[in-house]
């Protein structure tokens, strides 16, 4: 067998892959978007999720006006869906999309505020198409996976491909945004920088709901070593003082506004964690209490592990897929979060360790879940000129059905995963010399 064949084989698959994710939103996810939208005269404007927080930055910066007020409200819709949304209309869109973000996720924006949005918004498409194929260098940095340069190429294009990753370049959203600087984070803190990466967790809290869990573990990681850790500290709450004063002095009570925003965002969005959607209201919450409880068991076990570690990065990638299942919210760009889990399994998968038959087979079903919507977009994007308007309607959301069920898998096989490495870390410095 020649020696490159693998390589060649396993990036000819990717690109088929990735371009088949590509294929089916723009082709035919989009085009039932289009279609509905038409039969229920719903509005389409420009629909980009970064234009809220563009437009509130703007006004902000611009011409001191309130981003959290319901004229803002109002422009915003005009941008955003072609016109404001009008109660009156059963079918109207429910989300209002309202400047939700903390204030100070202007100070990220500032540079744009002068610029057309047609400008930012391809400019913002272009900075989350290279921060997908980065965050898979950065990712391996942080698990200190010795991957080779084939592998790293191969899971890179799966990224650009990957369908939260598209939904989420093709919405411009945050959360792609968000993922991206905890993934520098991340590298920042296996490489010894720690007081920029604690800057870097506070710059990710734009997105607070994405970033509390991982806070919480980092902060409990560098006060079990406050000597040698407590630069991340200084680093995360300069940053964050930063922020929440200048937010103060550029929009005074800002913070009662915000959440008055995520108390009516909720409210017209009814979101849900994945773990409520699959289970209901009461075994969910009860799901999500026993997972943040098993987690932090988990954590306390390796919170002395040095960031330099690949224990480090496992309980890093595991508070990341925690919070893909209990935050609420359940929109499959969310699970962008996961790579670093799914990346600390390929890994644990590669090394041809012994496993139980049972974790086997759960490793098994996570891989098929992950791969089906490759295989479903492949699938429809061959079958594409023969797919009738009557038909696309039927098998448009294959792609999605293994969407609620891949971060529960994930979240368990990571957690297993960094229970049982942190069990054998524990015994190995225990052992006798």
């Amino acid at each position: 067998m020649p020696k490159h064949l693998p390589f060649v084989v396993g990036f000819a698959l990717a690109v088929v892959a990735a371009a088949s994710t590509w294929v089916y939103t723009n082709r035919i996810l989009r085009a039932q978007q289009i279609a509905d939208a038409a039969a229920h005269s719903r509005p389409r404007g420009n629909l980009s999720d970064l234009y809220p927080r563009w437009l509130g930055a703007r006004e902000l910066l611009l011409h001191r006006r309130n981003p959290y007020r319901a004229e803002i409200t109002r422009e915003i819709q005009q941008g955003y869906y072609g016109r404001a949304l009008d109660p009156s209309r059963a079918d109207d869109p429910k989300d209002e999309q309202g400047f939700a973000y903390p204030a100070y996720v202007v100070f990220l924006l500032a540079p744009t505020v002068t610029l057309p949005f047609e400008v930012v918004q391809q400019g913002f498409r272009w900075l989350l198409i290279v921060l997908a194929a980065g965050s898979v260098l950065l990712w391996i940095r942080v698990l200190r996976w010795k991957a080779s340069i084939g592998a790293t190429v191969i899971l890179m294009v799966l990224m650009i491909g990957w369908l939260p990753m598209v939904q989420g370049i093709k919405l411009q959203q945050l959360s792609l945004l968000v993922a991206g600087l905890l993934a520098v984070c991340g590298a920042c803190m296996a490489g010894g920088w720690l007081f920029l990466g604690g800057g870097l967790v506070a710059l990710a809290t734009i997105k607070p709901q994405l970033t509390w869990p991982l806070v919480l573990w980092l902060l409990l990681w560098a006060g079990s070593d406050w000597r040698s850790r407590r630069r991340f500290v200084f680093g995360f709450g300069l940053v964050m003082l930063l922020l929440l004063g200048g937010a103060e002095l550029l929009l005074p009570g800002w913070l009662r506004m915000f959440a008055e925003a995520i108390g009516q965002y909720h409210r017209y969005t009814h979101n849900q964690s994945v773990l409520v959607w699959l289970f209901g209201n009461i075994a969910g919450r009860i799901l999500e209490a026993l997972s943040v409880f098993v987690c932090a068991l988990c954590l306390w076990r390796v919170r002395g592990e040095p960031a330099r570690s690949a224990a480090f990065g496992r309980a890093f990638a595991l508070v990341l897929a925690l919070t893909v299942v209990i935050v609420p919210m359940f929109a499959p760009y969310n699970q962008v979060l996961l790579a670093p889990a799914i990346f600390a399994l390929l890994w644990s998968a590669r090394s041809g360790e012994r496993i139980l038959p049972a974790v086997r087979l759960a490793r098994a079903v996570a891989g098929i879940l992950l791969v089906w919507s490759w295989i479903a977009t492949i699938g429809l994007s061959l079958a594409y000129v023969w797919l009738t308007p009557e038909i696309r309607q039927r098998v448009w959301p294959m792609p999605f059905y293994s969407n609620f069920m891949v971060p529960v898998f994930i979240f368990g096989l990571a957690l297993l995963n960094t229970w049982m490495r942190g069990a054998v870390g524990l015994r190995e410095r225990a052992a006798p010399e």
